[in-house]
């Protein structure tokens, strides 16, 4: 079970990084919010899965 949610985070991650992308020409405040959260959700599946957490 907790590798399903090391997953489901890293998906999360890339879900919010492509509407990071697709708001950016548009509200670039958003897009920026939306990046930071796609990289904390990216750094705490990974840390999930035991990569770099040990």
């Amino acid at each position: 079970m907790q590798d399903l949610w090391g997953v489901l985070l890293i998906g999360l991650g890339g879900v919010l990084a492509g509407g990071a992308i697709s708001t950016w020409k548009n509200q670039r405040v958003l897009a920026v919010a939306l990046g930071a959260c796609a990289l904390l959700a990216v750094a705490s599946g990974v840390l999930r899965l035991g990569y770099f957490g040990g």
